[in-house]
């Protein structure tokens, strides 16, 4: 294809991203809506991409709605008998090739492709009003222009119940980073999954730091990227913490063995970046802004721990300092489902839960509505006792995956970052009755709290 005599295709971006924009057309209905208005085929130098992509349009116009993968599957390997033989087995090939490379750049991909088809428009438009200009026909030539620079805008209108039917039946994958706790991991799906927000709660030095250390050193050993922000610690004491966590060495021993934790950290294949803040200096916008830093750096990030929520500065000042709060978990969530990853963070028990043998969400802090904005809520409990005897106890207090209401008796120990969840027993069950009592009563309460506030 060429205009003025100049060839015009996706040559200079090479085909390895003219082979990912074609998935991406594929994978995401809305841009296929967006780019199919400026997209010429031609536009593509390979014929087996030309071939695929025309089968995609077919498709949607002649049934209205968007193709999943199993359908193109199914059409690529039954309606290309009257093709090119070389030609079909080129896009069978390239298509069984795009199963198991995961798209990379995908934003990139769209901004690009779209830039030049809409460039590649308003060129022939122009080119067009010249003829027109020579006829005086300035309300045409206006016409053809205006026409051209609307096409290619973004027309998402949301979810399409009909034009995304094939949407909705395709398998879900929340891509799990399991906590460590078997017990635990049992009752949500094997972990944490991506988009999603884990809150741990837990009074004043009953070891919620700890456990989100714990928790960052499990994906660590899978082998991914932790971004740990500390709003409360420097951020070589929570090193330390990772440190002994993953080597069992006490905390007062590591200068002890400096060489020898060295040697297993370098046989660990996942990622540890900690940033330190001073308390209440840094908002989610500031997170983002760090985050943004490191994808730049092409840092992919695996899982973001905040210690804790409670500590960040508000984006926006409210009257009340439980809607500041609410609307940081808002965000928190928000950062979580933007890098597609699972983000925990800690919030602090009021006094009611200093002594309390089993902590409900009755005695968070401050703002009790930010409960309901996390996927997953876990609470620790340990009272003067249960320090002495390194011991304690947790509920699974919200859980959007599984059941919650359970209670699980702790071993933790301080001292070298270790917490195990332990078999539950006949005294937890009966606590584990008690837990719940109090769950029903956060559900009466939730329900005046939203008539009294007009909900």
């Amino acid at each position: 294809m060429k205009l003025n005599g100049e060839p015009v295709n996706f040559s200079k971006y090479g085909k390895s991203f003219q082979e990912k924009l074609c998935m991406v057309i594929l994978d995401d209905r809305s841009f296929a809506d967006q780019i199919e208005e400026v997209l010429d085929v031609n536009f593509l130098e390979l014929n087996y991409l030309k071939l695929f992509l025309n089968k995609v349009f077919d498709y949607r116009k002649k049934y209205g709605v968007h193709p999943s993968r199993d359908i193109i599957k199914t059409i690529l390997r039954s309606e290309l008998d009257n093709e090119n033989e070389l030609t079909s087995k080129q896009t069978r090939e390239f298509y069984v090739r795009s199963q198991v490379t995961p798209l990379q750049d995908v934003e990139y991909i769209k901004d690009t492709a779209l830039d030049f088809c809409k460039k590649q428009n308003l060129k022939s438009a122009m080119i067009k009003s010249i003829g027109l200009l020579q006829n005086s026909s300035f309300d045409e030539i206006s016409q053809v222009i205006n026409d051209s620079l609307k096409l290619g805008m973004d027309n998402d209108e949301g979810y399409d119940w009909k034009k995304d039917f094939e949407e909705r039946f395709k398998p879900r994958f929340r891509n799990p980073t399991p906590t460590g706790w078997n017990l635990i991991d049992d009752t949500f799906k094997g972990g944490l999954g991506q988009k999603e927000l884990g809150v741990v709660i837990a009074p004043t030095g009953a070891g919620k730091s700890m456990a989100l250390v714990h928790l960052g050193t499990q994906a660590i050993k899978e082998g991914k990227t932790v971004v740990h922000y500390t709003l409360e610690l420097q951020d070589t004491v929570v090193a330390s913490r990772y440190d002994s966590c993953l080597t069992k060495i006490p905390l007062e021993s590591l200068g002890s063995f400096k060489e020898k934790i060295y040697e297993e950290i370098l046989d660990i294949d996942g990622k540890l970046i900690v940033k330190e803040y001073p308390t209440k200096t840094a908002s989610t916008q500031t997170i983002r802004n760090h985050l943004e830093k490191l994808r730049m750096r092409n840092i992919d990030i695996d899982m973001i721990i905040v210690d804790y929520g409670d500590l960040l500065r508000p984006v926006r000042y409210l009257k009340e300092k439980r809607n500041e709060l609410e609307s940081i978990y808002e965000e928190l969530r928000a950062i979580a489902a933007e890098y597609e990853c699972p983000v925990w963070t800690a919030s602090q028990t009021n006094r009611s839960g200093l002594n309390a043998e089993v902590i409900t969400m009755e005695s968070i802090s401050e703002a009790f509505n930010k409960c309901f904005v996390a996927d997953f809520i876990f609470t620790i409990s340990r009272t003067i006792e249960d320090k002495i005897a390194n011991s304690g106890r947790m509920l699974i207090a919200k859980n959007r995956n599984g059941p919650d209401g359970l209670v699980f008796p702790l071993f933790m120990d301080t001292s070298n970052v270790c917490i195990k969840v332990l078999e539950p027993s006949e005294e937890d069950a009966l606590v584990e009755v008690s837990a719940k009592k109090q769950k029903e009563n956060l559900v009466e309460k939730y329900k005046k709290f939203k008539k009294n506030n007009g909900g």
